[in-house]
């Protein structure tokens, strides 16, 4: 038996981050992984190899609509698929051997296989079981779907089916406008498929600002991308190399029906924790499937902790490092903290769209005073100039004090613009202590200056 100080159940953003942690604050640590590659559904079939196909298909985008409008001239670019399926590898593999180094590098090591948990303090990998003084649960999440369809990863689809496809389909159909749908949605309609978003409630983005919504689903529908709102998947159908997807409008019942080549379900995920034991050991599960913990992350059990996509929160890789960081810190009997007022969101369509703090809706629930500060990116030159005008910002802050209490964009490099504001949000700053920094020009970013001179006297270029 493998005496460890602490196993980390898990390989993905929370759990080989935490391992790396804890390693780096002087704790033996294992890290518990059963697939042939480390990263979890992050690295190796979702965030990474998506952004990957994301970005090949917006440079594609690029050539198609904007290359002579600049100037270049040519042949129309042609799309290899299986070239671009090597190149998603590539930046797959890339990644993941380097949390391997990582691993080597810090010393932590590397349990092979999947885990259960047959004891407090011990942790079972095949046929040996280790002990730890503690384990952190960091198994994240899988996808979620609906009753009546039957998932086969060919034809209906997961994510995970989407991002490997054998040929580029002639017609899609996304069952879900999160997220997850919007983004693989939108790889597809740029190499000609034909998509068509279902969504039961009447908005895309559940969540999201509605303003920032209503322009978002209008720019995708300019990009192709035809939406069914309002509308209860019943099942899914196949037949004839066909699959029919029947819904309900929820308004009137009226029942319809789409077919498509190809079925995505991206309705969710829920959280992973199946074979772990944890009810055996004691560990108290929630209604939804999440591991309940305390303020520390602990759970019910004393020395077994839990992060990520397991516990409650945004199931994002973000949330799950910054939780495994703080879960390290405590472990090793220092103070762990996460802010979960300023953990961001991002989309990495065309426009980003990206937001971090309270929406306006949510602000009117609270019956809190609040001003709103915008900016359309058609008044930035540097956003023109590579045809990316459509999309504003909209900075929210506290009508009194003046203090940042969200913000959400939509237009070019969103999801890194966002960043600045969630540093004055940690520190608690106001409008106008953004709209006093001076920005460099021509940059992207000076559209969030303005959004900011917007809460007070007003923006210059607007």
């Amino acid at each position: 038996m493998a005496e460890f100080d602490v196993i980390v159940i898990g390989g993905g953003p929370g759990g080989y981050v935490c391992a790396i942690r804890c390693a780096q604050l002087g704790l033996k640590t294992a890290c518990v992984e059963g697939r042939e590659s480390l990263g979890g559904t992050c690295l190796n079939v979702g965030c990474i190899p998506s952004k990957a196909l994301l970005n090949a298909t917006h440079h594609l985008h690029e050539t198609h609509e904007n290359f002579e409008k600049m100037g270049l001239m040519g042949a129309k670019v042609k799309v290899d698929w299986a070239k671009m399926q090597a190149y998603k590898g590539d930046v797959i593999s890339g990644n993941t051997k380097g949390i391997e180094f990582l691993f080597k590098k810090n010393k932590v090591t590397w349990l092979k296989g999947w885990g259960s948990i047959p004891a407090a303090g011990q942790v079972k990998v095949g046929d040996e079981v280790h002990s730890a003084k503690a384990i952190v649960i960091a198994t994240g999440s899988e996808p979620a779907s609906l009753p009546g369809i039957e998932i086969d990863e060919e034809t209906v689809v997961t994510s995970t089916g989407a991002l490997a496809l054998p040929k580029i389909p002639k017609s899609m159909v996304v069952i879900g406008a999160g997220v997850i749908g919007l983004e693989m949605g939108s790889v597809y309609a740029r190499l000609g498929t034909q998509v068509t978003v279902v969504e039961y409630l009447d908005a895309i983005t559940p969540g999201m600002d509605g303003e920032v919504a209503k322009s978002f689903q209008r720019i995708l529908s300019k990009q192709g991308l035809k939406f069914v709102l309002g509308a209860a998947v019943q099942g899914v159908d196949k037949a004839k190399g066909k699959n029919t997807v029947r819904y309900k409008l929820r308004k009137d019942d009226t029942e319809a029906y789409l077919e498509a080549e190809v079925v995505l379900v991206a309705t969710g995920r829920k959280p992973y924790t199946a074979g772990l034991g944890l009810e055996a050991a004691g560990v108290e599960i929630l209604p939804r499937g999440q591991v309940k913990t305390d303020a520390h992350w602990q759970t019910s059990v004393p020395g077994i902790y839990a992060i990520g996509d397991a516990i409650t929160g945004p199931m994002l890789a973000h949330k799950a490092e910054d939780e495994g960081m703080a879960v390290a810190e405590v472990i090793a009997g220092k103070h762990g903290h996460v802010n979960y007022d300023v953990i961001p969101g991002v989309i990495y369509t065309t426009p980003e769209v990206a937001s971090v703090g309270k929406t306006e809706e949510v602000l009117k629930q609270e019956g809190r005073a609040y001003k709103v500060g915008k900016f359309s990116f058609m008044g930035n030159g540097r956003a023109k100039a590579v045809f990316q005008g459509e999309g504003f910002v909209k900075l929210i802050a506290d009508k009194e004090t003046d203090r940042i209490l969200g913000c959400h964009i939509i237009g070019p490099a969103a999801g890194d613009l966002i960043h600045e504001v969630c540093v004055a949000m940690e520190f608690g700053a106001s409008a106008q202590d953004l709209a006093l920094t001076c920005h460099a020009h021509p940059t992207y970013s000076e559209a969030v200056r303005e959004a900011a001179l917007a809460c007070g006297d007003g923006a210059i270029h607007a």
